[in-house]
């Protein structure tokens, strides 16, 4: 554990959730309130980002699932969505440049279509490159929608009977798990929703069934790592019983 960690989680023997999930909401309203466009809130909302990543790396998370872009989000301005796809490739391009430097395993879960190839390629380019790092894996949720991963994964089942490659009785929640975009990864630990609103936005419903949900008023890029260090605090005090 870094020895920059909030005194409190040093000093309580504090239990570090093995998968945490954010959904980073709020970047549009909190450019609105300081009299900004939305294009300045999603520029700030990628610092908190990197910021965050960086200190989740630090205190030994083994694996972080952002809400970047959601199936729903093509419904924006088409301003926005373009914005947003160019932060997207330019971030991707930094990733593969830095990747030598550090040791993490990068994942970008989601459908594959209405994303360029220019993107496509340097998502397959990141991926290859980073696959066999051992440190922290790093889920980006872009194009992402749960109820679509689910129906894929069925498809998939339902193509593998048909293949005879399984058979029925070989069908259970352990082995669907391998069929998910998070393939051989643990459900999620805790789930932290940043902007002041109560939903799970289609996000991570399988991986999530018993996850801890945090939520905070916060804007995503006001989010600092004291307010994940209060996150990870607030999880250590919930009793996980998992219906027992």
């Amino acid at each position: 554990m870094d020895k920059k960690l909030n005194k409190e989680l040093n000093k309580n023997f504090i239990i570090i959730p093995e998968h945490i999930a954010i959904i980073m909401d709020g970047n549009g309203r909190w450019a609105k309130k300081l009299g900004k466009n939305r294009t300045f809130g999603h520029l700030e909302g990628v610092k908190t980002a990197d910021k965050i990543i960086s200190y989740a790396e630090k205190i030994g998370i083994k694996f972080l699932s952002l809400y970047a872009f959601s199936t729903e989000n093509w419904e924006r301005s088409q301003t926005e969505v373009e914005f947003l796809m160019q932060i997207f490739k330019k971030k991707l391009e930094e990733a593969i440049a830095r990747q030598k430097k550090r040791n993490i395993k990068f994942k970008v879960i989601g459908e594959k279509t209405r994303i360029s190839n220019n993107i496509l390629n340097l998502i397959h380019t990141l991926e290859e490159k980073t696959k066999f790092n051992t440190g922290m894996t790093l889920n980006i949720a872009f194009n992402y929608g749960s109820k679509s991963e689910i129906i894929n994964s069925i498809k998939l089942i339902v193509n593998n009977l048909e293949n005879k490659k399984i058979n029925l009785q070989d069908i259970n929640q352990e082995n669907f798990n391998n069929y998910l975009y998070t393939k051989n990864q643990p459900s999620v630990d805790l789930l932290i929703r940043t902007g002041g609103e109560f939903r799970i936005s289609n996000f991570l419903l399988w991986q999530i069934a018993y996850a801890e949900l945090f939520f905070t008023k916060i804007f995503w890029p006001d989010f600092s790592e004291k307010d994940l260090d209060n996150a990870i605090l607030e999880f250590n005090k919930r009793e996980r019983r998992y219906g027992k």
